[in-house]
């Protein structure tokens, strides 16, 4: 997957708006389980929120983000307060639940 454009990102945020934290980060931080319920959360879901619900700094919550992504091979699409939010395009094209849009007029 190409890296997301700044229209993309809006679009999903947008998507993303109403849904609730699938994932929580709690005291252990970044952990195989993590990284094992964001992959399943990401291949059924595809977007995902995550809450921090332990870590409160920015740094923190930056460098966990950072952590997520690599492992899992997924993009952030924003972080507002202690939520972030994921996207990873479902590799098999009959079950993608997201049409990304490819202009910004989209």
């Amino acid at each position: 997957m190409d890296q997301l454009k700044g229209f993309q990102k809006r679009f999903l945020r947008g998507v993303a708006h109403p849904l609730k934290p699938v994932v929580f980060v709690g005291q252990k931080g970044f952990t195989q389980s993590l990284a094992d319920a964001m992959d399943d959360a990401l291949d059924h879901h595809e977007l995902v929120k995550v809450k921090f619900v332990d870590f409160k700094k920015k740094e923190m919550k930056l460098d966990l983000i950072e952590q997520i992504e690599k492992s899992v091979r997924c993009e952030t699409v924003g972080l507002v307060g202690h939520i972030a939010t994921f996207f990873r395009q479902q590799s098999d094209p009959e079950k993608r639940k997201i049409n990304l849009p490819s202009h910004a007029d989209g």
